[in-house]
């Protein structure tokens, strides 16, 4: 055999997600590439947190939600923190908020679980590589965050929307979030001001609109 013809280096992938259905599947159409290989699960932040650092791992392939349990952004950065192997979000979430928490947490791409397998596929052998692997639609969000990044809504300023969107008050996102009832009315008139609206109602209307919040 020449070195031309020479197989590609298998890519050995961990699944993190909480539903077995959905390991199930992603395991059955990504064993079909000649090049991935999945050696691992887990159901949980904490657990992929620990199969990724005990070795044998190149690439995570991370939910963003485990139900009660640690999420998939902290299990992410906790990963990248450790030297651990390249982590890929997959997720049925594309809010603005989730992409930005990912990225800040250290994901090499984040994908959708709705993805052709081939953009998958690549996806994983882009993040092996090292290299950025983010769906279209996700850069696009991004660029557009770039482009007007004063009415783009800050980590923090999305976190207390988010609460506000769950029907809390403010004393209540207050102590959830550990801030002063005074930070939390300040971060909502900074939210009013770039979403250019007046009230709470409005606020989770035109960020949901926008994709900046979950449904």
């Amino acid at each position: 055999m020449t070195s031309t013809d020479a197989a590609p280096p298998t890519i050995r992938l961990l699944l993190a997600d909480d539903h077995p259905i959905v390991r199930a599947g992603l395991r059955a159409v990504l064993e079909a590439e000649p090049d991935l290989r999945v050696v691992a699960e887990a159901s949980s932040g904490d657990e992929a947190i620990a199969v990724a650092l005990a070795g044998g791992i190149d690439v995570v392939l991370m939910d963003l939600q485990f139900g009660r349990r640690l999420d998939g952004p902290r299990a992410t950065r906790a990963i990248t923190a450790a030297g651990g192997p390249k982590v890929l979000v997959l997720t049925t979430y594309d809010t603005e908020a989730d992409i930005l928490d990912a990225v800040e947490a250290g994901a090499a791409g984040y994908l959708l679980k709705d993805a052709p397998v081939q953009e998958l596929a690549t996806a994983i052998r882009t993040a092996a590589a090292g290299r950025s692997a983010l769906a279209p639609a996700i850069a696009h969000k991004l660029m557009d965050r770039m482009r007007i990044p004063g009415t783009a809504l800050s980590r923090r300023e999305s976190e207390v929307l988010a609460l506000v969107a769950e029907g809390l008050s403010n004393q209540q996102i207050s102590g959830r979030l550990f801030l002063s009832q005074a930070t939390v009315k300040t971060h909502l008139v900074h939210i009013f001001g770039k979403l250019g609206v007046d009230s709470r109602t409005a606020a989770v209307a035109e960020a949901t609109a926008r994709g900046l919040i979950r449904r």
